[in-house]
């Protein structure tokens, strides 16, 4: 099998702001293996919160390529076992897993979600978020994009002021992040303002090691809450049992689909509603997640759609979240000249 690595940098249409950072552009790593005339391609976006550049990922994968360029029949269970057992990255075992899957889908001519032996009949439509900003650039961003469903991002000294503008411009449903930004008490009192405002969920308000903070909101809070920064591998799902209402599960947070699916499920036993997040990748990553969708309660998989321009096409979302599936096998990717 052979690997090749891109470095993209992801222009963004708009400033991206949330509670804790904001940017312009997005760095981002595509790899690809390439087996008996097919390609795999998977991604996995920077993000200074863990630490992690697309140098340092290829720094790891290099360090594994000479095992990559032994494998002469692809099994994406087996590879990620050998990944784990090398300690890489999540993010880096993230890509290297999607593109796994990719190609093996691709070479056995089916979608990944009926390898699965799911069906795409039903699925969650994405969210499209709307980033920090100013009331008025945040309402013409809004404006700009109907949609039927939009995360906030909020964390600001003025959020309730955020959603009651917003809710003046629309009837979408609305989800907040506030990407660890409140208190107990903040959440506690903004809570029923925002439930009367229709807000769906609130997705990690308090810190992620508040435990006895969220301990404190169970069976107090009015609206549902979701972890996201509290659920980044598998073992956490069960931490998050009984602290949370649900899971926001991230690809390149856990390591890629092969975690992710046992995740979804062992989510599922425990009641729980589950979620999976984006990155701000591009279509490669959106296409993976977009085979899951059939599993899901909730997606958040609008990073294509937040870009100036995409470098791959696969998934559709058309307009009110409708999904276009690719016909081709796998994740459905093809990278852009």
């Amino acid at each position: 099998m052979e690997l090749e690595l891109k470095k993209y940098v992801l222009e963004l249409g708009y400033t991206f702001r949330i509670s804790r950072e904001s940017r312009d552009t997005q760095d981002s790593l595509v790899v690809c293996l390439s087996l008996n005339g097919e390609t795999g391609y998977g991604e996995a976006t920077t993000n200074s919160y863990y630490n992690v550049t697309v140098e340092s990922m290829m720094a790891e994968i290099s360090e594994v390529e000479p095992y990559i360029n032994t494998i002469t029949c692809i099994d994406p269970s087996e590879f990620h076992h050998y990944l784990t057992s090398k300690n890489l990255s999540q993010f880096a075992i993230c890509a290297l897993d999607v593109a796994a899957h990719d190609l093996y889908g691709k070479l056995k001519g089916m979608p990944l979600y009926q390898l699965w032996n799911t069906s795409n009949e039903h699925y969650p439509i994405t969210n499209y978020t709307i980033g920090i900003d100013t009331i008025e650039k945040m309402v013409e961003k809004m404006v700009k994009k109907p949609w039927p469903l939009y995360k906030i991002k909020l964390g600001t000294a003025y959020d309730l002021q955020i959603i009651e503008a917003l809710r003046n411009h629309t009837d979408a449903t609305f989800r907040i992040d506030a990407n660890n930004a409140w208190s107990v008490e903040q959440t506690l009192q903004l809570a029923p303002r925002l439930k009367d405002l229709q807000v769906e969920f609130l997705e990690q308000p308090l810190h992620a090691e508040n435990i006895e903070g969220y301990r404190a909101l169970r069976g107090k809070c009015e609206l549902p809450i979701i972890a996201d920064e509290s659920c980044i591998v598998e073992q956490d799902v069960a931490r998050c049992a009984g602290l949370f209402d649900g899971v926001n599960i991230k690809l390149t947070k856990c390591g890629g689909l092969t975690p992710a699916l046992r995740m979804i499920q062992k989510a599922k036993s425990l009641k729980m509603k589950v979620m999976v997040g984006c990155m701000t990748e591009s279509t490669v990553g959106i296409s993976a997640i977009a085979q899951l969708t059939p599993q899901l309660d909730y997606v958040d998989m609008d990073g294509a759609m937040l870009l100036k321009n995409d470098i791959a096409t696969g998934i559709q979302i058309q307009e009110g979240g409708k999904l276009n599936f690719p016909s081709i096998g796998g994740t459905g990717v093809r990278l852009l000249s």
